[in-house]
């Protein structure tokens, strides 16, 4: 494997997003009741037991140690880029008052790096176990 300045590049991208989704993550955790605000005012859902919570903490913190581990990558970056996905596109309506609404636009950028790290990710192999695996299937 050759340490190229994409695979870098890869391995920073996917870093950086692992950064804000363990912290999502966490919060789940630690502030259920955050939690439930957020599913309350952006996704529409109320009443959600906290245990529930810490259910979707659990699968979640599975999903992303298999993506900042490079583990089943179309799959755990595929639902990295599925949940930032929906997360973002649920804050339309902060959209609409850009200027009262401002770090919301740090979601784009976020989303564009999920969608890169999905589409390269055979590429992103610095670092991960599955491009570990496929260095040593060939050998």
């Amino acid at each position: 494997m050759t340490n190229t300045a994409l695979t870098r590049s890869l391995l920073a991208l996917r870093l950086g997003v692992f950064i804000v989704m363990l912290m999502w993550t966490l919060d789940k955790f630690f502030n259920p009741s955050h939690t439930g605000a957020v599913f309350s005012n952006f996704y529409g859902i109320e009443n959600v037991p906290a245990n529930t919570f810490t259910v979707l903490a659990c699968l979640q913190l599975l999903v992303v140690l298999a993506f900042v581990s490079g583990s089943f990558r179309r799959l755990s970056y595929g639902l990295i880029l599925i949940m930032h996905g929906i997360s973002t596109l649920s804050s339309w309506r902060q959209y609409l008052a850009p200027f009262d609404h401002l770090l919301f636009f740090a979601a784009w950028p976020m989303l564009a790096a999920c969608l890169a790290l999905y589409w390269l990710r055979e590429e992103d192999n610095l670092l991960s176990v599955d491009g570990w695996r496929s260095v040593n299937k060939e050998h």
